[in-house]
């Protein structure tokens, strides 16, 4: 197989890749891989745009997907194309959010051609094979604790922490009204912080006290919360000195849908107490 063949898998299903949407459905997508990679396999599948991607150190993994329903015009059948994501948000941030971007797969040169406001950019692909190979995001972790919290909260408690820490905790606990609570802790050298998310803060929470308890690092999170959307409910699962996931919504398209959805999970940092 040559290079250029390479480019694209399963080029039969892939041959008639077609995508027309706003430009802020694109460039939400894209932002959260771009927080962890520099490339990734976008899988062309019939109910939209999927991928996932881990961060060199795997300390990080997203999971992400752009519902067809949110876009003015999809048509694809399946396949994998292999793009550098940077390469890609410097080409959408040519236009605006309402701005209508379309994507068209080039079968004989095996390249994206992107159009947004007027601008034309012919993408040269990456062989997928020559990606990091995809992670399985587990499922079966000891993730006992279900907080769900506006994203504002979870921003202003990630903002707080960076002040004083390099790292971030997350736990559940009781509240001085005997309810459950989600806290949000980072102690610094002379500085602490402590955020307390009440019970009738929450959006939701299925916890008990001592569900939750790890530390996390502050870089990958200030990356990850970027893309979130400002009015999101984000669904945290915490554990005991385990992974955190993170779960939201992309931005709405009308009638409460969402244009996708998006699961973060983030390994903690041990404790070495």
């Amino acid at each position: 197989m040559s290079d250029a063949e390479a480019v694209v898998e399963e080029t039969e299903t892939s041959a008639g890749f077609k995508a027309i949407g706003e430009q802020r459905f694109f460039a939400e997508y894209f932002e959260q891989f771009d927080a962890l990679a520099d490339e990734m396999k976008l899988h062309l599948n019939d109910g939209g745009l999927f991928g996932i991607v881990v961060d060199p150190a795997s300390v990080g993994m997203v999971r992400n997907s752009l519902d067809r329903e949110a876009l003015e015009h999809y048509s694809a059948t399946g396949g994998v194309i292999g793009l550098n994501i940077s390469r890609m948000l410097d080409i959408l941030g040519m236009g605006k959010s309402g701005d209508l971007v379309e994507l068209t797969l080039d079968t004989e040169t095996r390249k994206l051609h992107i159009q947004v406001d007027g601008l034309s950019y012919t993408l040269a692909l990456i062989d997928p094979d020559s990606i990091r190979r995809e992670p399985e995001i587990p499922e079966d972790l000891d993730l006992d604790a279900n907080v769900t919290v506006a994203f504002e909260d979870l921003k202003r408690g990630i903002t707080a922490a960076d002040m004083v820490s390099d790292h971030v905790r997350f736990r559940t606990g009781t509240s001085d009204d005997g309810k459950i609570a989600c806290y949000i802790e980072a102690e610094g050298d002379t500085d602490d912080v402590d955020l307390e998310l009440t019970h009738e803060k929450l959006v939701a929470i299925d916890a008990a006290p001592d569900d939750g308890d790890s530390l996390f690092s502050l870089d990958y999170l200030k990356d990850i919360k970027k893309p979130i959307p400002k009015d999101a409910k984000v669904r945290i699962e915490l554990g005991e000195e385990h992974p955190i996931k993170l779960h939201y919504g992309h931005t709405e398209m009308g009638d409460d849908a969402l244009a996708g959805d998006c699961t973060v999970m983030l390994a903690p940092r041990i404790s070495s107490e």
